[in-house]
């Protein structure tokens, strides 16, 4: 039997206020005046001195803002990293994202596509990276998509929807600082802490289960029940223990895989453009036939929360639509052997899929 020897994130900061050591962190992995460090900073703090006069600028260093309206695209990524190349005459001597889930990948991916020849598309997949990335750095500004801690970065190529996961996509350090989570709206909040605790049902219910992913998801859950079904946590313990969820629960996708959920959730992103948190939330509320006391759990924390999600968003889709989402779900194959088993091709057929996202 072969084991996987994954990479975790080498260093790793927690604690309120650890942001402000960020210089301090970076300031030896400096190549030299030419090269610079350049940050992707979710644009939502554009004008917010409260964060970004935190970010010390030196030499050639630059602050990009980036849009999340839509989830990050290969093409996206292939611009970027042009842009890079066109303006510094040497590599950057770093990356860091300072954002959500969406800034953390476009962060990883222009690490990886800077040491990597051809176009982000080429490298969708499972373990096609062959040169390590340079020095890249995340800080999650808000919790639950557990971007902060995988091997993979999501993205919408021409074809599909899918993650480039290699043994160098991990940050090599990354800053937890549940501060910087304090103005998240409430429904963002809900749908990014949901992707982790969709995470953790989707792992803790696989064939790939294992002690080791086990014990993450674990305490991811037990972490999730109690910052969205509990009533006695002050504001700052609910942002520092959701924080630790997030990364657990990445964690306990490293080592096992996600399932159901995230697979139709990826046809949802793909054809409609829906984000990966929200979509996963439409997708889950539908799943109790593969989920029952997970999907029961998430409906009494969407009633508690009183979020209402979206409906009939495939209702009035034509045929050839609902075939694209159903081949990009389909396409996503370890996610639907750990949901279902080695069979799962006699269970999950493009009607069953087709039902499913009509429901929804």
């Amino acid at each position: 039997m072969s084991f996987k020897n994954f990479p975790m994130v080498s260093r790793v900061m927690f604690g309120r206020g650890s942001f402000n050591q960020l210089d301090e962190i970076i300031t030896p992995k400096r190549q030299g005046r030419e090269a610079p460090f350049i940050y992707y900073v979710d644009d939502v703090f554009k004008g917010n001195p409260w964060l970004t006069s935190r970010i010390s600028l030196s030499y050639k260093d630059k602050i990009i803002y980036v849009p999340t309206k839509e989830e990050p695209k290969t093409s996206q990524i292939d611009q970027l990293v042009e842009d890079i190349i066109l303006e510094f005459s040497e590599r950057p001597s770093g990356i860091i994202g300072i954002g959500g889930g969406i800034v953390l990948d476009i962060a990883k991916a222009v690490s990886i596509m800077l040491t990597n020849e051809g176009e982000a598309k080429d490298y969708q997949g499972w373990d096609l990276v062959k040169n390590p990335a340079i020095y890249h750095v995340g800080i999650p500004t808000i919790s639950g998509t557990g971007a902060e801690v995988s091997r993979t970065t999501i993205l919408t190529g021409p074809d599909r929807k899918l993650g480039i996961n290699s043994d160098y996509t991990p940050f090599d350090q990354v800053i937890l600082d549940p501060e910087l989570t304090k103005d998240v709206p409430k429904d963002q909040w809900f749908y990014t802490g949901m992707d982790c605790y969709v995470h953790c049902i989707e792992s803790l219910n696989g064939s790939y289960l294992n002690s080791f992913s086990q014990s993450y998801g674990e305490k991811a859950f037990e972490i999730c029940k109690e910052v969205f079904l509990g009533d006695n946590l002050s504001e700052e313990e609910a942002q520092d223990k959701l924080m630790m969820a997030s990364w657990h629960g990445g964690m306990s996708i490293a080592y096992s895989q996600v399932g159901v959920a995230h697979a139709m959730s990826y046809g949802l992103g793909y054809l409609l453009g829906i984000k990966h948190g929200i979509g996963n939330c439409i997708v889950f509320d539908h799943l109790e036939e593969f989920y029952p006391d997970g999907v029961k759990l998430f409906k009494e924390m969407k009633a508690k929360h009183n979020i209402v999600l979206p409906k009939g968003i495939c209702a009035n889709l034509e045929e050839e639509e609902l075939d694209i989402m159903i081949n990009v779900a389909l396409s996503l194959e370890p996610l639907w052997e750990n949901a279902i088993g080695k069979n799962w091709k006699d269970i999950i057929t493009p009607q069953k899929l087709k039902e499913l996202y009509l429901k929804m």
